[in-house]
């Protein structure tokens, strides 16, 4: 049995447009409603993909272990997950702590949204009894178990230095590419931030944007006086004309005119890195930068070239 997710578009709105299908088409039932369900709880389209994956990886390996894609509440024991975990961890190369807890997460609600009435699993050494105060805070605390999961290790993310900030910045050449930068250094934005920003959500006579973040969230955000000016240059300039709303679009080829994709955004990011040999340089880290406050107190170091100048330079 070969499942995969398929993209299906056309659906109502109550639908997920990620299904979990086998190879001949019929869809697997109780992953799809899971999905639809949070599709009607408004959770973002990047979030059903995430989780139909995350099923789809699960479904797999009950098919392998049961031979079978039916999941009853029969079938399911105390021991379910934990031999889900076993099997993770027991691949090779492993899976990060952080992947296996979140499909675990994800398949635990989901059968639990299908099989209410199945037995909970208590697992000591991963699992514990705990008194929960009630969410308005008053009456007695009740006993509690704490979720299935597996120690993450913490990470700690390391910013980009100010000399590799600099020298990644002094390899872009077009006033698209030195704007997509400082709304990430300066405005803290995430890449798929970026690309979703459409050209109503940047008001530069006000020196303000609105950015749809995870889950919808819409925020404003001030601009810095360097992202402005590099904003105006490349509406006024380089952008294409009549090319839809978006606010980024491709300079080139085919797909002239077109929002820029998140592969688009991979492909210039990894050739910048190599052109400035500076391999730490993943839009990511510009954000914690941002968020370090390193940019707002190092300005003058960073921009070591005006965006003045660089306006020069792409003309």
């Amino acid at each position: 049995m070969r499942f995969h997710v398929a993209q299906q578009h056309g659906l109502s709105h109550a639908h997920s447009p990620f299904r979990v299908v086998e190879h001949t088409g019929r869809e697997v039932g109780w992953v799809n409603r899971y999905l639809d369900q949070e599709r009607v709880r408004g959770v973002a389209d990047s979030t059903l993909r995430s989780y139909a994956h995350d099923l789809l990886h699960f479904l797999r390996w009950w098919a392998a272990a049961h031979k079978t894609s039916a999941i009853t509440q029969q079938a399911l024991t105390e021991s379910t997950l934990l031999d889900y975990i076993r099997f993770q961890v027991n691949q090779s190369p492993p899976p990060a702590a952080q992947s296996i807890n979140r499909r675990v997460g994800t398949a635990e609600r989901a059968m639990r949204r299908e099989f209410p009435e199945a037995a909970r699993l208590f697992a000591p050494g991963f699992q514990n009894w705990y008194w929960r105060q009630s969410r308005l805070g008053y009456g007695r605390p009740r006993p509690a178990l704490t979720q299935l999961r597996v120690k993450t290790p913490k990470r700690v993310v390391v910013p980009l230095s100010v000399d590799e900030v600099a020298r990644f910045w002094s390899s872009f050449r077009t006033s698209r590419d030195l704007a997509i930068v400082g709304l990430m250094l300066l405005q803290g934005l995430r890449s798929k931030e970026v690309i979703a920003l459409n050209c109503e959500d940047v008001v530069l006579p006000e020196s303000q944007m609105r950015v749809h973040g995870k889950g919808n969230k819409v925020r404003y955000l001030p601009l810095a006086s360097d992202t402005v000016l590099l904003l105006d240059h490349y509406l006024r300039l380089d952008r294409p004309k009549h090319c839809g709303p978006a606010l980024f679009v491709s300079l080139k080829g085919p797909t002239r005119g077109s929002r820029m994709t998140p592969a688009g955004m991979r492909s210039l990011f990894r050739y910048h890195r190599r052109v400035s040999q500076t391999a730490p340089a993943h839009p990511h880290r510009f954000r914690h930068y941002a968020e370090l406050g390193i940019a707002a107190i190092r300005s003058p170091q960073i921009w070591f070239v005006p965006a003045s100048a660089c306006l020069r330079s792409c003309t």
